[in-house]
């Protein structure tokens, strides 16, 4: 009978699985235990070990807004949740984001380690919006700033601006003759992509070439929201998500089929010294400062030295360019449009301020000829245009969070709660356009609240003094391509307005509903009737 009783090989091995799994949950309580018992952290949903947060996402991993509203509502406009053994605080309070990356910027400059994905597609986090802070970080964004975003720079793409906006004033002109109406969306996209390809490499390529790069470029937005699965399991999501791995490989191979032989044709026309004015008129419009003239010539910091950027890195930071520059200011564009729409009477306030400034008496009452296109210089003199821009960023910015940042020490915030060394935070931009405590009737598109004596006038789009409203992020991190965009949104829209009337379909309405994907876009994209504004013909654009 006792001999019976003696356990199986196998039953031995359930054990001893068991008992490891005890051993694991404890040690994993008293790793948790020990780590945060003198820590005071933000309050949030319970911690399952080894799981983390994790059971609190799972229905909604990849639709992350509507699970923050309700948290939001239960634990406050700051709180923890853990995903695995990382902590992640999301932050929705303006006062407490600008303690955070504005006052103790320095200490949360920092991006979170890469995800097997992050590291494919940004050649190991060497680009701008990816680069931990850092030597390398610093180098990349001054180039940036310094080749392509310095004013001086800005100025030498105004022929491109004027030939982008010229080809999309046709397009525009001939869908609507065609069709009746016009998605507008898609030739946002590719106007505001031209002009980004343009300023990468200066060359105005075929519309095909165009296209093709752009296709492969969109692959990764299309994507971008399921590779935040990857976040899960930093390090195995490549074992754990086997088929979006393979489509992270083949994104990346898109990208570098597309854009290498850009860079690598730019280098040869270099070395041979083919830049010169003789390019000027020859259908190949060429600058010396294309930003990847600056990048093959760019050296970065590494062991003490210096080195060149390799062509991966190159098509990685080319690529964030492309990516950046467009698709997030098409998406402003849209909105801003979509509210011109819905909005008649801000519509008809746009046009007279533009007919006042550019109108047939032209500037300063000088008469001359009806000009086809307001100048940029004009922007200036039109304080309502940039309200209703300004209004359009605050109502729809085109990301709902800015980027994640990490924290390089251990910071305690005013409200008593400590930041561990390490900390992933996330910044609701779109909690802060809303906030009934900032903005009186938030949901309301009312551009004059950037207008006249309205205390909401003083608003400082980069949040240096007070976060009211941060579609570019603020502090150190804030998007350095601030002004470019700023000039794209106000000299389309104004130009846009002053081309066509915008108008619905007979019996439809604006939907203002939203989806998130790479950008914060329209559930029902754009669909408007234009009725041209006067009669010029093909041959009158700039």
């Amino acid at each position: 009978m006792e001999a019976s009783y003696s356990s199986s090989p196998s039953s031995s091995l359930i054990v001893s699985f068991f008992s490891l799994a005890v051993l694991a949950t404890c040690t994993a309580l008293f790793w948790f235990w020990t780590k945060f018992k003198s820590r005071k952290l933000p309050p949030g949903p319970v911690a399952v070990p080894i799981i983390g947060s994790f059971v609190w996402l799972t229905s909604s991993i990849l639709k992350l807004e509507p699970v923050m509203k309700q948290l939001r509502r239960k634990y406050g406009p700051i709180m923890t949740i853990r995903l695995g053994f990382r902590t992640l605080i999301f932050v929705s309070s303006n006062t407490l984001m600008h303690e955070i990356l504005v006052r103790k910027g320095a200490a949360f400059a920092d991006r979170p380690p890469a995800t097997a994905a992050t590291r494919v597609i940004t050649t190991n986090q060497h680009t701008i919006t990816s680069g931990r802070y850092g030597p390398l970080w610093r180098v990349l964004r001054r180039n940036l700033v310094a080749e392509i975003l310095h004013p001086a720079r800005v100025e030498s793409f105004r022929e491109a601006r004027l030939w982008v906006l010229t080809h999309l004033v046709q397009k525009l002109r001939s869908e609507s003759d065609a069709n009746g109406s016009v998605e507008a969306m898609e030739h946002f996209r590719f106007a505001m992509f031209s002009l980004l390809l343009f300023m990468c490499c200066g060359e105005r390529l075929e519309e095909k070439a165009a296209r093709e790069i752009e296709t492969a470029q969109r692959a990764y937005i299309r994507n971008f929201v399921n590779l935040n699965v990857f976040v899960i399991f930093p390090r195995l999501g490549k074992w754990v998500f086997p088929n979006m791995w393979k489509e992270v490989i083949q994104v990346r191979r898109g990208q570098v089929e597309a854009l290498l032989p850009l860079i690598k044709a730019r280098e040869h026309s270099k070395r041979l010294q083919m830049i010169s004015s003789s390019d000027h008129g020859a259908g190949r419009k060429c600058f010396k400062d294309a930003y990847i003239d600056s990048l093959l010539a760019l050296e970065i910091p590494v062991d003490g030295g210096v080195r060149k950027l390799t062509y991966d890195e190159m098509v990685s930071l080319c690529s964030e360019f492309l990516n950046a520059g467009s698709d997030s200011t098409a998406t402003a564009l849209e909105w801003v449009m979509a509210n011109v729409v819905k909005n008649k009477e801000v519509q008809a306030k746009l046009v007279k301020e533009i007919d006042e400034v550019v109108g047939e008496g032209g500037s300063g009452g000088t008469p001359r000829r009806r000009r086809r296109f307001v100048e940029e210089e004009e922007l200036k003199k039109m304080p309502y245009l940039r309200a209703v821009v300004m209004e359009g960023l605050r109502r729809h910015p085109p990301l709902s969070y800015v980027l994640p940042h990490a924290v390089t020490e251990e910071v305690e915030i005013n409200d008593g709660y400590v930041i561990p060394k390490g900390t992933t935070l996330n910044f609701s931009v779109a909690s802060v356009a809303t906030d009934e405590k900032i903005w009186k009737d938030p949901l309301e598109f009312k551009p004059e609240r950037f207008m006249g004596a309205n205390e909401e006038e003083a608003v400082d789009i980069t949040g240096s003094k007070e976060i009211k409203m941060m579609p570019f992020g603020a502090g150190r991190r804030i998007c350095p391509g601030l002004g470019l965009a700023m000039l794209h949104l106000e000299w389309f829209v104004a130009n846009l307005v002053r081309e066509f009337e915008w108008k619905t379909k007979k019996g439809e309405e604006v939907d203002l509903t939203e989806r998130v994907e790479f950008t914060t876009i329209m559930e029902n994209p754009l669909n408007v009737v234009l009725l041209p504004r006067n009669n010029n013909s093909k041959k009158d654009y700039c």
